[in-house]
């Protein structure tokens, strides 16, 4: 028996080799030294009746050749079709401090599972299979690991347009969970996170572990309760998503976190991972700029005299970023062509866009751009001389007029790199808004490493252009995209009482800083909500804020409260885009809330959403997390003024400055005013 063990952050990794692949013996909170052999003999499990005479080992690969009764983690041919069933022997082991490579092999063929102990507290675990003559590969899973036993449900995450970051939880029962996304990218309807919360954890207590696979592309995940009572959880590409035999194949990174803090240990580790270790900055120490986009007030309609005004007043509130989004290309009109032909319209710009970029930047901010590379309309110049660059039949049906660039000919990946590198040359774009609205018409894992592909070269050619992945909107969020990107579009919802829900579930996952949030128009585009300003422009500034409206129909009380919660972020966005996020456990079921702590946990900002009327007639006090119990705490409301008429009473915080210990915060909470629905309260805290 050989074993080995990993240490990250708050977790080990304990594994073991009896001579086949390796199998996880341990994973769960930072062990002692503890002597390994025994933790070995301690897991192992006993036989009764009902069973072969030997249990199969559940492992980092489970294999059909191995009698194992669930899911195998592997299922691969011949060149020619033929299954194959590989009974794979360990090899031997690479180590090297925080890494381990485990490498087996069978007749031809070797499979290495690869797990590093990042500094940011996670795990991150990867498979490879090397073969000596083409086979093809039906699914691979990365690293396979246990599932808690003490755990009666899951959490995965689902969501649609405009509502995105949806939580489902399932309960564990025998059989298999499965969820596989076949649109060709990560997705609305099944991004590739996974938590598994042991029974009773909360936001704030408990155990938790969680896996996130960091692929763009379509993916599958299964969680498998086997008949034994032994659980394991399998991510990797989607089903038959690699289309050609090969010889070298291997899996996305999987990124494992365990919590015992309950789910904001998860959040916080996947927050930091995230920001600190996935993300690449092009100008770290400058500050998340407050951003304009020009989408919900002009669509395509592009004037330079309409778009200067709005630029000008988008300074005057507080704005350091101006975003031309789509419509400024080709013969661009409306959504049914020109996608492909990435040269500027000169109906609409005789001049090019010089003259609105030294409008902005006149005005002390900087200039953005959108692109949608990766798709064409079939009304394009692009499409009309390379009919066969097209990801799929020729006869398929269009996704929002458009279709798919197939990005792994190397062609397609060289001609929209020309294209968007001459747009980034002959104008001063710090930012791109890169946006991807159309399904794939299949599953191809090619496709996705061609846009890693056209990401990488552009990012190399141009390395002070920040990206923001938008995939109408959150359809491709994940570690595969930001190791590429530095922002992303959460959600086309501008809604702030959708966003409340989808920023408080993406917070399990994303740090503020990557979170795009705009302040939308008064009458919500995407649900025909009619908002108060201080609603909208508080839910923004929970996340990278940023305005999204017609700014010419603002009134002056409307444009007044924006101004002053643009420069209230601003103040605080050098430690509040580096606070760890933490969900509130709220007690009452029409409140949403969340607390920003500081790295050092020097002060806090807590966010407390009304999204609907109490059930109760008085606020349930609101317990906060995270705070050190022993010091004090000076407490203020920053938006008295918020307070609804039926608020008649003498609450401390409306009137003044609070002193309380954090014991007394986490215990008790905070006693706060009565509130409307679509109001925010927000409490500012500083350690004394």
């Amino acid at each position: 028996m050989t074993e080995w063990r990993l240490d990250a952050g708050g977790q080990t990794l304990v594994l073991a080799s009896a001579g086949g692949i390796p199998a996880v013996v341990y994973w769960g909170a930072t062990l002692p030294d503890d002597d390994l052999g025994q933790l070995v003999l301690a897991a192992q499990n006993d036989l009764t009746g009902g069973m072969i005479d030997a249990l199969p080992t559940l492992s980092l690969c489970p294999e059909s050749g191995r009698a194992f009764q669930g899911q195998p983690g592997m299922v691969i041919h011949a060149a020619d079709g033929t299954p194959l069933h590989p009974a794979f022997r360990f090899s031997h082991a690479e180590e090297t401090p925080g890494r381990l490579v485990l490498h087996s092999t069978s007749d031809g063929l070797t499979l290495s599972h690869i797990l590093t102990a990042q500094p940011t507290g996670v795990i991150t675990l990867q498979t490879r299979l090397n073969s000596a003559t083409p086979i093809r590969v039906q699914w691979l899973a990365a690293p396979v690991l246990p599932a808690p036993q003490a755990a009666g449900e899951l959490i995965d995450v689902s969501g649609k347009w405009t509502r995105e970051f949806q939580l489902n939880r399932v309960p564990w029962t025998p059989g298999i969970h499965l969820r596989e996304a076949r649109t060709g990218r990560s997705g609305h309807e099944h991004p590739p996170w996974l938590i598994l919360p042991e029974t009773g954890c909360t936001n704030t207590q408990g155990t938790a572990f969680a896996l996130h696979y960091a692929w763009s592309g379509g993916h599958r995940m299964l969680a498998e309760e086997l008949p034994d009572g032994r659980r394991q959880v399998q991510f990797g590409h989607a089903t038959g998503a690699e289309t050609e035999p090969g010889t070298r194949f291997e899996t996305a990174e999987l990124i494992a976190a365990h919590s015992t803090r309950g789910l904001n240990g998860i959040a916080v580790t996947f927050q930091r991972d995230i920001r600190d270790r996935v993300v690449t900055w092009p100008t770290p120490a400058r500050p998340r700029p407050v951003h304009y986009n020009c989408w919900e007030a002009v669509y395509f309609n592009h004037t330079l005299e309409g778009l200067t005004a709005i630029a000008t007043r988008a300074a005057a509130l507080g704005a350091e970023r101006f975003v031309l989004d789509d419509g400024w290309f080709g013969r661009r009109n409306d959504d049914t062509s020109s996608l492909g032909d990435w040269t500027v319209d000169k109906r609409k710009w005789p001049q090019g866009l010089h003259p609105l970029i030294a409008h902005v930047h006149a005005l002390g901010m900087t200039f953005g751009l959108w692109f949608e590379p990766e798709m064409a309309n079939p009304d394009s110049d692009l499409l009309r001389a390379h009919a066969g660059w097209l990801l799929g039949p020729a006869d398929q049906v269009t996704g929002r007029h458009q279709m798919v660039l197939n990005l792994a000919l190397p062609a397609v990946q060289d001609n929209l790199f020309r294209q968007v590198s001459a747009v980034l040359t002959e104008y001063p774009i710090d930012y791109v808004k890169w946006d991807h609205n159309r399904l794939l018409p299949v599953v191809d894992a090619a496709q996705t490493r061609g846009a890693y592909a056209l990401f990488d070269r552009l990012r190399a050619a141009h390395p002070d252009v920040e990206i923001e992945s938008c995939a109408s909107g959150g359809g491709r969020i994940d570690a595969g995209i930001l190791a590429r990107t530095q922002r992303v579009w959460l959600s086309d919802s501008n809604d702030a009482l959708e966003r409340l829900a989808i920023q408080h579930n993406a917070a399990l996952f994303l740090p503020a800083a990557v979170t795009g949030s705009h302040v939308g128009p008064r009458h919500c585009h995407t649900s025909g909500r009619i908002l108060p300003m201080a609603f909208r422009a508080t839910a923004a500034a929970q996340r990278h804020m940023g305005f999204e409206m017609d700014l010419r129909e603002l009134t002056e009380a409307e444009a007044a409260t924006l101004t002053d919660v643009t420069a209230w972020w601003k103040a605080n966005r050098a430690w509040t885009m580096r606070a760890d996020i933490h969900r509130l456990d709220a007690a009452d079921p029409a409140t949403i809330a969340e607390l920003q702590l500081a790295e050092d946990g020097s002060r806090f900002i807590a966010f407390i959403g009304q999204r609907d009327t109490s059930p109760q007639i008085l606020p349930r006090p609101l317990r906060l997390t995270g705070l050190d119990p022993d010091a004090r705490y000076h407490i203020t409301l920053r938006n008295p003024e918020d307070a609804p008429p039926q608020s008649r009473g003498q609450n401390a915080l409306k009137s003044g400055p609070l002193t309380l210990s954090g014991q007394y915060l986490m215990t008790h909470g905070l006693t706060l005013p009565v509130a409307w629905p679509a109001t925010i309260w927000v409490v500012e805290g500083s350690r004394l």
